[in-house]
């Protein structure tokens, strides 16, 4: 490739094996010439994972958006019970929710919640076994950070104590959301009512500890600089080179629709792109970088298997946190659909569990 000397330097860095730093972060972040970033990424992807594209059959269940915490980007959330479009599941109506979008070979169930200053924590142990019991072939992937450190201050528990009483219950997992963006400076304007980043990653550790595995994820877009982005990268991989449990990572863009910080601008393309190609350079120690097509759109999620991603998530029914802040992307997608999606990329589908197991 004839390329600028500083991507050269970068490329043979990551062909080497050598560990990128924050400048080498910054560079990328910042160069004009995002079709060479992207060779870059590439080549790191297809070195771990060949032509392989993974997906899984999965369904996003929210049982309740009722929440406490006031966060400025959220739209999906309702302060108190009595607001337009809150709800509240019981647990058999969440079974009877499952029982209506189950398909014959689904291996996941994905679990995030407002929240609910009203519920037990009984509430959501009564659901993961409930859950267990009836659909035994789901994974539950179950609760963010922010949800495990609010259950834990609210009933007077320990992460660890907390976390123990999830796993006895049948929690397999943990999804990645919550972290938002790690600085400080952020925090303090978009989601102030959170666990802090501190906290966030304490949760991931002692899950880790645990023996679960977890997801990690950044919101981009909003009011962070691209040194805060680079900063939460490297954060992450922190955590990882310490514990080894996270399994993928996901890039989230800022959505604007319903919620109170609609002055910032949706992410653009480069934006989208860069973010997926600067995760796999910067996260060599993330087995996975995942182009969530809720939230990318379809094309982009497509588009973004030849730019570090190697992941497009899977069926998803019926998600609503991202389509309630705008997203426009369908409830659901077929096996069939998300295949030839992936072969229009010149990839090969590869469908697994929630532990990345191929299933057969």
């Amino acid at each position: 490739m004839n390329i600028d000397p500083k991507l050269r330097e970068i490329a043979d860095k990551v062909e080497a094996g050598v560990r990128l730093g924050t400048d080498d972060g910054m560079l990328l972040s910042t160069h004009t010439d995002l079709l060479t970033v992207g060779q870059i990424a590439n080549m790191a992807r297809e070195c771990r994972h060949g032509n392989i594209t993974y997906y899984n059959r999965n369904l996003h269940l929210n049982t309740t958006n009722v929440c406490e915490a006031n966060c400025a980007f959220c739209s999906f959330a309702r302060l108190k019970e009595d607001m337009p479009s809150a709800y509240t599941m019981s647990t058999e109506q969440a079974l009877e929710w499952i029982e209506k979008r189950y398909r014959p070979g689904m291996t996941e169930v994905h679990i995030v919640n407002g929240l609910n200053p009203h519920l037990p924590f009984s509430y959501y142990t009564d659901l993961l076994r409930a859950i267990g019991t009836r659909f035994p072939a789901l994974h539950l992937k179950a609760f963010s950070a922010v949800e495990i450190h609010y259950f834990a201050q609210k009933f007077g528990m320990s992460y660890r104590q907390t976390l123990e009483q999830l796993i006895d219950a049948g929690l397999g997992s943990l999804p990645g959301g919550g972290a938002e963006i790690f600085a400080n400076r952020v925090r303090k304007q978009i989601c102030r009512d959170k666990v802090d980043a501190d906290g966030w990653l304490d949760v991931h550790r002692t899950a880790h500890q645990l023996g679960l595995k977890s997801n990690c994820t950044m919101l981009y877009g909003t009011m962070e600089t691209r040194e805060e982005r680079i900063d939460h990268l490297l954060r992450l991989r922190e955590l990882q080179d310490e514990t080894g449990g996270f399994q993928a990572f996901v890039p989230l863009a800022y959505h604007a629709e319903g919620n109170r910080l609609q002055i910032f601008s949706k992410p653009t393309a480069d934006d989208d792109l860069r973010m997926i190609a600067v995760s796999r350079l910067l996260l060599d120690n993330i087995p996975h970088i995942k182009a969530y097509w809720i939230m990318l759109g379809l094309k982009m999620a497509q588009i973004a298997q030849r730019f570090g991603a190697n992941d497009m998530d899977g069926t998803v029914i019926e998600e609503k946190v991202y389509h309630m802040a705008g997203a426009e992307t369908p409830h659901e997608l077929t096996i069939d659909e998300l295949r030839r999606m992936i072969r229009a990329m010149g990839r090969e589908p590869s469908e697994r569990t929630t532990m990345y197991e191929p299933v057969m």
